[in-house]
């Protein structure tokens, strides 16, 4: 089963060293600076903010299977290890891959308009000036609108100038047609309604949450061809607006970073953002991450770093709670620095 699959790989991963829990929080996109942090010290991107919608119960119920599979052991203080079986299926290449953490979600943004855009087309082929839309967002629905009036809607062309933007740009990803039928299956036509989770899973005999899966690794695939061939798909590049993350700082980060480069200390940006310092740290770790060029040397000696590194090493750990043992003179924000930007080069 996918899923259970990229659980393992995550798990196999954090090499034991974050609880059962760090898992969903990655996958749910949570925005907090441990995440965040882990996310570049254990190269995850591909998986934060994968499923927003993950439930708490769900992922508990596919960690309970892990367990009863004999693939993880579940320790009493939320910690597991690993047993040779969950490794073994860790170890195993995935047969799809995501771009996440340049998405973010947003990747169903671009589908509900693409969704509502296909069937109004659909509808006015059929001469059906009402329907009831896919979309209920009224957001979506008024872009729509505006891409509508944009493209000449009324001269009845734009059904086939789009048709032939995404069978050519569907034609070129390097996926399992089954992941491009998902894609299609999902779109809703005049009297042709698309189809749900549910029934894709009946169809296909698999888990609903597989099923996901791929149609999202489908999207990222199909979302990155379209960006670059831009030129080729004018009207598909139209329904990309702001889809891509181009900053991939969060917003509070960013807000930090604008003031750390204008000379302000840790301190004044706590108290000007009225954050705490530690919040503040978060904010810096995440520039350090995310930026090849950010220099740590204003908190972290060249030599406090090398000790960082080799501790790393010597002891093949990234958990801060066994670093600081080990190196007790060092805040954890320099422990944190140093790893998180260890991870950025």
């Amino acid at each position: 089963m996918l899923f259970q699959q990229i659980l393992l790989k995550i798990l196999h991963t954090f090499k034991q060293e974050r609880t059962i829990s760090a898992a969903f929080h990655l996958l749910k996109g949570k925005r907090s600076g441990q995440t965040i942090h882990d996310v570049g010290l254990y190269n995850l991107h591909q998986y934060f903010g994968l499923l927003p919608k993950l439930s708490r119960n769900n992922y508990d119920e596919h960690i309970d299977i892990l367990f009863a599979g004999n693939s993880i052991v579940i320790e009493e203080n939320g910690y597991y290890s690993m047993t040779e079986s969950g490794k073994e299926i860790a170890s195993k290449p995935l047969p799809v891959s995501f771009d996440s953490w340049n998405y973010r979600g947003n990747e169903h943004l671009f589908f509900s308009r693409l969704s509502l855009v296909v069937q109004s087309l659909s509808y006015q082929l059929n001469q059906k000036k009402a329907f009831i839309p896919i979309e209920k967002n009224e957001q979506i629905q008024q872009w729509v609108r505006g891409f509508l009036i944009r493209h000449h809607y009324q001269k009845q062309q734009l059904q086939q100038l789009l048709y032939t933007e995404m069978k050519s740009s569907l034609s070129q990803l390097t996926v399992e047609d089954h992941i491009k039928d998902f894609l299609m299956y999902r779109l809703t036509g005049y009297n042709e309604p698309g189809l749900t989770w549910q029934q894709l899973a009946i169809g296909y005999e698999m888990q609903e949450i597989d099923v996901q899966l791929l149609y999202i690794s489908g999207l990222h695939s199909w979302l990155n061809e379209l960006f670059d061939g831009e030129s080729r798909y004018p009207l598909l590049n139209d329904m990309v607006q702001d889809i891509r993350v181009e900053s991939l700082l969060t917003t509070s980060a960013s807000a930090t970073a604008k003031l750390y480069r204008s000379g302000r200390t840790i301190e004044e940006i706590s108290h000007i953002r009225r954050l705490k310092i530690s919040t503040i740290e978060d904010h810096i770790v995440e520039l350090a991450m995310n930026e090849v060029n950010f220099s740590i040397e204003p908190f972290v000696t060249t030599e406090q770093q090398r000790q960082i590194l080799a501790a790393v090493e010597d002891y093949e750990t990234k958990r801060l709670k066994n670093l600081k043992e080990i190196l007790p003179h060092l805040s954890y924000f320099q422990l944190r620095l140093t790893l998180a930007k260890g991870a950025a080069t």
